[in-house]
C-alpha cells in the first residue's frame, strides 16, 4: 500500500509521494502519435506526458499546451470535475503508482465546492484504471493503477496539514496546533478563506470566492488583446507574467506595469474579502498565506491584511504546499 497525494487544480496539477514531486499545466489534449515520436525522442524530461486511457489517446501539461491541435481547459467546477479531474489526477500519479498495488489518496477541494463536488470526485477517482504510458523513450507501458481509498478535504488545510505536521504525519508545529488560525489560499480559479480553532475547522470563517489569480490574468489578457488584437489563452500568459514580456506576432509587450496594476487591484479585493469575512474572529492568532498565487500576491496583501500575515518561505515553491501538506496527512491517516 502507497500513500500518494495529489492537488488537480485549475491551473496547475501537483502531485507528490513524499520523496517526489510534479507539476504540470491543468491542459488536456488530443495525441497525434506522429507528433509525439518526432517532439519526444530528442528529450521531453523523466516523466510522461503521454497516456492512452480508454480509447482515448491525450497529451497533458505543457505537451498538451505545444502539440495538440484540440486542448481543454476550463475554469467551469462542473465541467472540470466531470470531464477532466480523473485524466489529469491519473496523469499526475502514474510516474508514482506501481502496477497493481494499492494507493490511498489524499486530495482536495475549494471550500465553497467541497460539499457539491467531493462524492463526484471520490467516485471517479477510487476505482481500478486501466492506462497505457508512453515514456518519452519511446516504450509502452500497460499499468492498472489501483486506488483503493480517497480522502477529499477543503483544499486550504493541506497548506496547515504541511506546516502542523511532520513527514512521519505526526503532530510537529505546536503553534499550528493550539492557536487560532487563518488560512488564505490564492489558487488559479479560487480563493479559499479557512479557520482552524485549535485544529478544528471553523464553518463561519471558511468560504471560496472567485478571486483566483486568474482574475488578474484575465485583465492582462483584456489589456493585450486591445494592443495586439491577439486573444491570449490565459494557461500561456504563466511564463509571460514571471518573465515581465510577452511576444505577440513579432512584437514585444513589457508587461511590468501591466502584472503589478493587476495584482495590486487583485490583492485589495481579496484583502477586502478576508477582512469583512473574520471581522467578528478578531482573536485569529495568526493568517497563514499560501498557494501559488498567494506567493505572487505576497508583497501587495500582506499589508492590506488585518492580523499577523505568516508568508510561505520564499525558498519554496507555494504550488506545492497543500500537495505536501495532503501527503503529510495520508500519513497520520494510514501510515501507522
Amino acid at each position: 500500500m502507497r500513500i500518494l497525494a495529489a492537488d488537480i487544480g485549475f491551473g496547475y496539477t501537483k502531485a507528490c509521494d513524499g520523496k517526489q514531486m510534479q507539476v504540470f499545466k491543468s491542459i488536456v489534449g488530443e495525441a497525434n502519435p506522429v507528433q509525439f515520436a518526432e517532439a519526444l525522442l530528442p528529450g521531453q524530461g523523466p516523466l510522461p506526458r503521454h497516456f492512452q486511457i480508454g480509447d482515448e489517446a491525450i497529451y497533458v501539461g505543457e505537451l498538451a499546451e505545444t502539440q495538440s491541435r484540440g486542448r481543454g481547459f476550463t475554469l467551469d467546477p462542473a465541467l472540470f470535475i466531470a470531464k477532466y479531474a480523473k485524466t489529469l489526477g491519473l496523469a499526475a500519479l502514474a510516474p508514482y503508482a506501481e502496477h497493481g498495488d494499492p494507493v490511498r489518496l489524499v486530495t482536495g477541494l475549494p471550500v465553497s465546492f467541497f460539499r457539491k463536488y467531493k462524492d463526484a470526485l471520490t467516485t471517479t477517482l477510487q476505482n481500478r484504471h486501466v492506462i497505457t504510458v508512453f515514456n518519452p523513450n519511446g516504450e509502452r507501458e500497460e499499468k492498472t493503477i489501483y486506488i483503493e481509498k480517497v480522502r477529499v478535504i477543503p483544499q486550504p488545510f493541506g497548506s496547515l496539514f504541511n506546516l502542523m505536521l511532520n513527514d512521519q504525519g505526526k503532530l510537529a508545529q505546536q503553534r499550528f496546533i493550539s492557536e487560532k488560525i487563518g488560512v488564505i489560499d490564492v489558487g488559479f480559479r479560487t480563493t479559499d478563506f479557512t479557520v482552524a480553532d485549535k485544529t478544528r475547522y471553523s464553518e463561519r470563517g471558511s468560504l471560496s470566492t472567485d478571486s483566483g489569480i486568474s482574475v488578474a490574468y484575465n485583465a492582462i489578457a483584456g489589456v493585450l488583446q486591445e494592443k495586439s488584437g491577439t486573444q491570449i489563452e490565459l494557461y500561456r500568459l504563466y511564463e509571460a507574467v514571471a518573465r515581465g514580456t510577452i511576444k505577440i506576432k513579432g512584437q514585444r509587450f513589457d508587461l511590468t506595469g501591466l502584472v503589478q496594476q493587476a495584482f495590486s487591484q487583485l490583492a485589495s479585493r481579496i484583502a477586502a474579502e478576508a477582512n469583512r469575512l473574520w471581522a467578528d474572529d478578531w482573536d485569529i492568532d495568526c493568517i497563514i498565506l499560501t498557494g501559488g498565487g498567494g506567493a505572487a500576491l505576497a508583497q501587495h496583501l500582506q499589508p492590506l491584511v488585518q492580523g499577523e500575515v505568516l508568508a510561505m518561505p520564499a525558498d519554496q515553491d507555494a504550488r506545492f504546499n497543500n500537495v505536501v501538506g495532503y501527503w503529510k496527512y495520508g500519513m497520520n491517516l494510514w501510515g501507522g
